[in-house]
């Protein structure tokens, strides 16, 4: 028998009698605030505020803005050189601990520390970050390589593009993503996308046919 949400599991062992042992829960991922409730439902999932996750997004649009810039009037490649490389610990650090502990997330908390939060769930921030990260690693390999041209302009551009849209309009991707992939079917709906910007993680029930 056990107890879902708590450390001790008990279990019966081969001589019958009733063996108890201690469970290391897993860690969960986000920041976690008790008694948590958005929309009227109670959030179990971790969270993050949308206000320090798009301000977070503002920032960094500037930084690589400014580094695309240099690039791409003077020819000067060592800021965007240091920008992806940053950029690159920047996600790594949001993707496997979390926003609060990266250093933009650090400032961008200090800006909104002052606005009541808006709580989303953490997990498809997670995935947009992974996406991120990915393209933070490319365009850090493309421009410590010597690689210039079409290629570190189009996914500068496209990076600029996405923090654009997360900053000024919200734009979760891994949401927008995760609810596409529900509603054709090829994924089922996660649990942890209990609540998400402008209400993307609502994905439709199917109609029923009678």
């Amino acid at each position: 028998m056990a107890r879902v949400g708590t450390t001790i599991i008990s279990s019966v062992g081969l001589s019958g009698r009733s063996v108890t042992r201690l469970k290391h829960p897993r860690r969960r991922y986000g920041q976690h605030v008790s008694g948590l409730v958005v929309n009227g439902a109670e959030l179990h999932a971790g969270v993050f505020n949308e206000n320090q996750v798009r301000a977070a997004a503002g920032l960094t649009m500037v930084i690589g803005a400014v580094a695309f810039c240099y690039a791409y009037f003077t020819h000067l490649y060592i800021p965007l050189q240091a920008v992806a490389s940053f950029f690159f610990i920047e996600f790594l650090i949001r993707v496997t601990m979390g926003i609060q502990y990266s250093p933009i997330g650090i400032v961008s908390h200090a800006l909104t520390r002052r606005n009541p939060p808006e709580w989303v769930s953490a997990k498809p921030k997670r995935f947009a970050w992974t996406l991120g990260l990915g393209m933070a690693f490319a365009m850090t390999v493309i421009t410590n390589v010597g690689i210039r041209g079409y290629l570190p302009r189009t996914m500068c551009l496209i990076c600029l593009t996405l923090m654009w849209l997360e900053s000024s309009l919200g734009l979760c991707l891994g949401c927008e993503i995760h609810a596409l992939m529900v509603r054709r079917g090829w994924a089922r709906k996660d649990p942890d996308f209990e609540v998400c910007a402008n209400g993307v993680c609502e994905v439709p029930q199917p109609a029923s046919t009678s």
